[in-house]
């Protein structure tokens, strides 16, 4: 009897895990990698709930092959090792089948190894320094290219700007922004001596000191200009110093990559009206594209003072892009879906149409923005059309070289055109 019961106790186990099995089979599991604590949560949050956004309304659609879509939320904290061991556990531990996260590029450079360890899939939604192609990350954010360099034209030929201040956090995108700039700007004519460089960590608060070095170095009679890279909540009491020494935007205009609308939502605007952003999507703008996600973002939020973004609008393409490609190659498995990515297209919120490159970088179009009183961003210049995403910079030595191709015969993130070689598998 013992034995009967014993058996039958086994028995039901069994089914009961196999059906979990089956079930979690039956569930394409999407990985949400974004920190919601920290300095970096006031920019990150949002991406958090864009994601959430895009599963429900996924699932609305019927998910993708015949399954529903289930979000894996993990909060890195803002410290870059944990995103690290985040990505592990999204991978290993819940089976993830992609994983859309970061925003610094410190915490993607701490994800890129564990990624390619495990052969995840990332897709990354924020501008950032180039330099990187990698066979297992989609950058549906900005490249230099597509967001410093024409920032830096229109001071120069629209503003008259002759001295720059580059000011950034001190980390990776920063520096290695700053680095490409320079070269852009000594290549352009600029002199050394015309080019301040000042970086502070994250979090940064005490800015009396730096914004009256950037006043001192602008008082020379020649016109200048800053071009930010601070990222995070230190934005706000840069912006509060500037107002505090009386600096505006005619005085001296800023052009900040890290700053949206939704880091302004919590900002009292008065110091910045009239500084300059730089990006691919302003909430301002008009298409029907545009006018439906703000609608459904609203709706889903439950907040009708909430804002959109450009992360935002990078984050929509990259789970579209990412739907259609599961689609398109009847699986979730990750080489198969990142050879279906290539050449997909999809609307962007501009009005325009995005398209996934070889290089595994987005077409986008380029906006410049005044920052108004309101926390929102009226576009003063954009491109004509769209701009190819350049994974390596073409005024580095060490990199003007350099292509990203994942398609054969190249298949390969740096591959040198001089030397006709692939200097390494990823990046």
């Amino acid at each position: 009897m013992k034995f009967r019961q014993l058996l039958t106790a086994t028995t039901a186990t069994f089914s009961l895990l196999l059906s979990l099995s089956t079930l979690a089979a039956d569930t394409i599991k999407v990985g949400v990698l974004h920190s919601l604590s920290g300095t970096m949560a006031i920019s990150e949050t949002t991406l958090k709930d864009t994601v959430l956004m895009m599963v429900e309304e996924q699932n609305k659609k019927g998910g993708l092959l015949g399954k529903k879509l289930e979000a894996v939320v993990v909060d890195p904290a803002s410290n870059w090792p944990l995103f690290a061991e985040k990505t592990r556990e999204l991978i290993t531990k819940e089976k993830v089948d992609v994983i859309f996260g970061c925003w610094t590029s410190v915490s993607r450079k701490s994800v890129l190894p564990v990624i390619e360890e495990l052969n995840g899939l990332l897709f990354y939604p924020v501008q950032y320094e180039g330099e990187e192609s990698s066979k297992n990350v989609f950058y549906t954010g900005a490249a230099p290219n597509q967001q410093a360099i024409p920032a830096v034209d229109y001071f120069a030929n629209e503003m008259g700007v002759e001295r720059w201040v580059l000011a950034g956090t001190d980390y990776v995108y920063p520096r290695t922004t700053n680095k490409i700039l320079e070269a852009y700007l000594r290549a352009n004519g600029v002199a050394k001596e015309d080019i301040m460089i000042s970086y502070t960590p994250f979090g940064h608060s005490d800015w009396q000191g730096i914004v009256a070095d950037i006043k001192k170095f602008g008082s020379t009679g020649k016109k200048t200009g800053v071009v930010s890279t601070i990222n995070g909540d230190a934005n706000v009491p840069f912006y509060k110093e500037l107002g505090n020494q009386g600096i505006s935007a005619e005085d001296i205009p800023v052009v900040a990559f890290s700053v949206g609308e939704e880091e302004l939502s919590g900002l009292d605007t008065k110091p910045l009206v009239g500084h300059l952003a730089a990006w691919n999507y302003f909430q301002s703008v008009e298409s029907d594209e545009n006018t439906a996600f703000i609608s459904k973002w609203k709706k889903f939020i439950k907040d009708s003072k909430r804002v959109t973004n450009d992360p935002m609008e990078a984050t929509y393409i990259g789970f579209n892009m990412w739907a259609q490609a599961v689609e398109k190659a009847g699986t979730t498995d990750v080489d198969s879906v990142e050879q279906a990515m290539i050449g997909i297209t999809t609307p962007n919120l501009t009005g325009g149409i995005a398209v996934m490159n070889a290089n595994h970088h987005l077409s986008k179009p380029v906006l410049i923005g005044e920052i108004q009183a309101d926390g929102q961003i009226e576009t003063v210049w954009e491109t004509f059309g769209t701009v190819i995403g350049d994974a390596w910079s073409d005024f580095l030595p060490s990199s003007k070289s350099l292509i990203a191709d994942w398609t054969a015969p190249v298949s390969c993130g740096n591959f040198n055109t001089e030397t006709a070689k692939c200097s390494g598998q990823n990046f």
